[in-house]
């Protein structure tokens, strides 16, 4: 008999995904080659090569303990499939590493916490704020992860009296970050495309990769290109009306000429029709000169996103109409113009300009994928 899923165990399956629901626990009994094709302690990939596995089959139980290890660059951790419960933090110097998760399929290696931006730290010395809130922070440069999940399960309904909700699955500053088949879940803020610094336009690229919450939970000012990439949004049983929430939060440095490209995506959701925006601009009171950037194009959107008024403003002073908002050639309930001073449209010209390569430029990271 399948016995019903918790709210945890619900959100780490991917909600609304029958294929998630039908997917083996990621804590199965152990394989017997848990590395895959990738090797083995007793016969790396590379001399560089670290594996990891929770049942002790490699050199490092914990993914925290194999970062730490893999000292200098150019390092591969490779991730036996099971959950892995911990925070991670890859710090600057370690770049051009890559993670490899040795599963079949993204929900096979789990990567989750739950703290918050409102949970108290363990030495009294305030909360952890959004950024100190995710799972996994990746500040290095040339980072690449494949087929993995990377969740915050934090949930609000475990926590009424909790103010500061963001929840951050992965926080990601580097430059030619590339994430491929990789989910991020969470509820609000879980993917962070942003960079370490104002004056850094970090170039990070997300393919084929899935991404589900609900309040601006794909933020921040990186240039970013998710490609193939599914949005989800999910319900809410602590509000009564709409807006649920908004799928992107854009904070593109006013200096910077290119922010978040979405492209050959679809956005999905879980909510009633309508109750979601498609985006609304995050202009922070830290960076007031911001201009936030979002082009959406060739991308599916269902009802759940508000037609008639897709976007939003975070502040008055910021108004969104103000900044770069454009869709071009969208499809779906979602995307029906029928106010089109509410749906600024890119020409064809301009679209010519707005590809994957004149985002990332020398850059060329769908190569890469394996």
């Amino acid at each position: 008999m399948h016995l019903p899923l918790s709210r945890r165990g619900f959100l780490l399956a991917g909600a609304g995904a029958a294929v998630a629901l039908a997917a083996p626990p990621a804590q199965a009994a152990p394989r017997r080659r848990p590395f895959g094709r990738y090797g083995s302690p007793a016969a790396r990939l590379t001399p560089g090569t670290l594996y990891v596995d929770p049942h002790g089959r490699g050199d490092h139980t914990t993914v925290q303990a194999a970062v730490t290890a893999a000292t200098g660059t150019a390092r591969t951790l490779v991730l036996a499939p099971g959950t892995y419960r911990e925070t991670v933090s890859v710090d600057a110097t370690r770049t051009d590493m890559t993670w490899l998760g040795a599963g079949d399929d993204p929900r096979d290696v789990v990567i989750v916490y739950d703290n918050a931006a409102g949970t108290p730290k363990p030495d009294g010395s305030g909360t952890y704020g959004t950024s100190g809130s995710a799972t996994t922070t990746v500040r290095a440069d040339g980072f690449t992860a494949h087929r993995i999940t990377f969740a915050n399960d934090w949930l609000r309904a475990d926590h009424p009296g909790v103010t500061g909700t963001q929840a951050v699955a992965l926080k990601v500053m580097g430059d030619r970050s590339a994430f491929h088949h990789c989910r991020f879940l969470g509820h609000q803020d879980t993917l962070y495309a942003d960079t370490g610094a104002l004056s850094v336009f970090a170039r990070q690229y997300f393919a084929h990769c899935y991404a589900e919450g609900d309040v601006d939970f794909v933020f921040g000012r990186a240039t970013a290109v998710f490609e193939h990439c599914h949005f989800r949004t999910l319900t809410r049983t602590d509000l009564a009306s709409a807006p649920y929430g908004f799928v992107f939060a854009p904070s593109t440095a006013g200096a910077n000429p290119l922010g978040y490209l979405v492209t050959r995506g679809r956005v999905t959701s879980e909510a009633p029709d309508g109750h979601y925006k498609l985006a609304r601009p995050w202009v922070p009171s830290s960076d007031t000169t911001a201009r936030p950037m979002l082009t959406v194009r060739d991308t599916w959107l269902g009802p759940g996103i508000d037609a008639v008024a897709p976007y939003a403003n975070m502040s008055s002073s910021f108004p969104w109409q103000e900044q770069r908002f454009a869709e071009y050639r969208n499809t779906g309930p979602g995307a029906r113009i029928t106010v089109p001073e509410n749906r600024p449209q890119l020409t064809a010209e301009q679209a010519a300009s707005a590809h994957r390569a004149a985002w990332l430029g020398d850059w060329e990271p769908w190569t890469e994928d394996c």
